[in-house]
């Protein structure tokens, strides 16, 4: 392996754990945005995608070039196959961030509501799975990897448990329908942040173990 292989796989490390950094920073502000319905704070939020996009974009582009210079196999083709599925669904979730954002942006026009439904706990369930699932892939840690994977089952029942909510809630007050079909949806975008950051997970085992654990594989 030559030294300048070993640069370039470092740098893409880099290149993906500052993706990361900068998707959570964006997960934060979303879950900061549910609690407030601040619209000012949504619309910072949807503005800046584009570095998020952007720098997908050149993470899978570096993934390539890699994979077309070196030829890498073993531990190495592993994890570059890695980085490009972990990059796709850190994109994702700043998708599903901004979907959160409009989401808020909405609401935010409907300011006397009579039925709420409080996020906090899916939330942070949320956000402690892409948390650990990136400290997962920078430890090569399989126990934190595996614990991520665990945790997505109280964000589901969490979501059940909003769906059951907001669904009496339309039939008691079918007047406040558009507010409640949003505040809805945000359970469900709170759930793909999940669904990605077990995702980012499961590819943290693949890396270390060569082994594909999808599809509940794992259990």
């Amino acid at each position: 392996m030559t030294k300048h292989f070993v640069r370039e796989l470092e740098k893409l490390k880099k290149k993906i754990l500052s993706l990361g950094a900068l998707v959570e920073e964006r997960v934060y502000l979303a879950i900061k945005g549910i609690e407030s319905k601040d619209p000012d704070l949504a619309t910072r939020i949807i503005r800046s995608d584009y570095e998020i996009d952007e720098t997908e974009v050149e993470i899978e582009e570096e993934c390539l070039k890699v994979l077309a210079l070196y030829q890498p196999v073993a531990i190495d083709l592993r994890f570059i196959v890695a980085v490009i599925k972990i990059n796709n669904d850190l994109e994702r979730i700043g998708d599903e961030a901004v979907n959160i954002a409009e989401r808020i942006q909405s609401m935010a026009k409907y300011p006397n509501i009579s039925f709420h439904f409080d996020y906090t706990e899916m939330a942070e369930i949320a956000a402690a799975m892409l948390k650990q699932s990136l400290d997962a892939l920078v430890n090569l840690d399989i126990d934190t990897a595996f614990r991520v994977i665990t945790m997505d089952d109280d964000v589901d029942n969490i979501q059940g448990n909003a769906y059951l909510q907001i669904k009496q809630a339309m039939r008691e007050h079918p007047q406040e329908m558009t507010y409640l079909i949003n505040l809805y949806l945000i359970s469900r975008h709170l759930e793909r942040v999940a669904d990605h950051a077990t995702n980012i997970a499961e590819e943290v085992i693949y890396l270390i173990e060569g082994e594909i654990v999808r599809h509940g594989k794992y259990l």
